[in-house]
C-alpha cells in the first residue's frame, strides 16, 4: 500500500507470528508500512504474508528466535544492506513460562524467560540502534504487561522479567531523549492469546478481546506524528477492524 499514515516506512515487527504481533503486522501494512516480520515459526510467517499481500501490503519474512543472540546480532546487518534504515520496531514478543511457587521453579526456565525478554531487547538494541538513527523520526515500542508493576503470588519469573523489560525500555528512552527516536512502553489489557489460555485454563472463550483490539493504538505510536516517549501507556481496547475494513 502506498497510502496511509505509516506509508514509505519500513516496521519491524518481533513476535510475529501469532496474536498481538499477528495484528500489529497486519494493521502496520494496512496503514502503508513495508513491514519485516520476525518470528520462530516459517509457516505461521508465510500465512501472515498472505494475508498482508490479500490486504494490499507487502512484508518481508525473518525466522528468527530471539533465544539466538548471535542471530540478533546479524540482523542488523541485514535490514542495513536491505532498507538502510529502520521507522520504527515493535518488540511484542514474549513467554509466559510456569506459573507456581518461586521455590519450586526450574532455574533453566527462569533464565529463559531473561533471555527471551530484557536480554533479548538489549541485543536488539545494539543491533538495530544504527538503523533507527539513520530514519529521521523513528518510533520504538516495546510492549510490556501491566502485572509488571503489580506482583502477585506464583507469577515471580514472569513478572520479574517484564519488569526488567520494561526498565530497560525507558532506560533506552532516557539515552535517546536527545535524538530523534521515541521509546515507549505499551502496556495492554488481557486479550485472547495462546498464552492467556495457558495462564487461565477455565476462562470461557470470548471472555477477552481479540488481540486486533489493541492493533490500531499501538501502530498509532508507530506514526511519526507521535511524541510520546519515555512512558508506560495503558492501552485500551477498541473494536476489531472487519475483513472488508482490512483491504480498503
Amino acid at each position: 500500500m502506498s497510502h496511509g499514515p505509516l506509508a514509505g516506512r519500513i516496521v519491524l515487527v518481533a513476535g510475529a507470528s501469532r496474536g498481538l504481533g499477528r495484528a500489529v503486522a497486519l494493521e502496520a501494512a494496512r496503514r502503508g508500512a513495508q513491514v519485516v516480520a520476525l518470528g520462530r515459526t516459517r509457516g505461521a510467517l508465510e500465512e501472515l504474508d498472505d494475508a498482508i499481500r490479500e490486504a494490499g501490503g507487502e512484508a518481508t519474512l525473518a525466522t528468527l528466535d530471539l533465544l539466538d543472540g548471535e542471530a540478533i546480532d546479524r540482523l542488523g546487518a541485514s535490514l542495513f544492506a536491505r532498507f538502510g534504515r529502520l521507522d520504527g520496531f515493535v518488540l511484542t514478543a514474549g513467554e509466559l513460562g510456569s506459573l507456581g511457587p518461586l521455590a519450586h521453579q526450574d532455574p533453566a526456565e527462569v533464565e529463559r524467560l531473561f533471555r527471551g525478554g530484557p536480554l533479548a531487547l538489549q541485543r536488539l538494541a545494539r543491533s538495530l540502534e544504527a538503523l533507527l538513527r539513520a530514519a529521521p523520526d523513528a518510533r520504538v515500542v516495546v510492549v510490556g504487561d501491566p502485572l509488571a508493576s503489580e506482583p502477585r503470588a506464583y507469577w515471580a519469573p514472569y513478572v520479574a522479567a517484564k519488569a526488567a523489560l520494561e526498565a530497560m525500555a525507558l532506560a533506552w528512552a532516557d539515552e535517546l531523549e536527545r535524538s530523534s527516536i521515541r521509546v515507549v512502553v505499551a502496556e495492554p489489557g488481557p486479550m485472547a492469546t495462546r498464552l492467556r489460555a495457558r495462564a487461565f485454563p477455565g476462562e470461557p472463550p470470548g471472555a477477552q478481546p481479540d488481540p486486533w483490539a489493541y492493533a490500531a493504538s499501538l501502530c498509532e505510536l508507530l506514526d511519526p506524528r507521535s511524541t510520546r516517549h519515555g512512558e508506560r501507556i495503558r492501552l485500551l481496547p477498541e473494536p476489531a477492524p472487519s475483513a472488508i475494513d482490512l483491504k480498503e
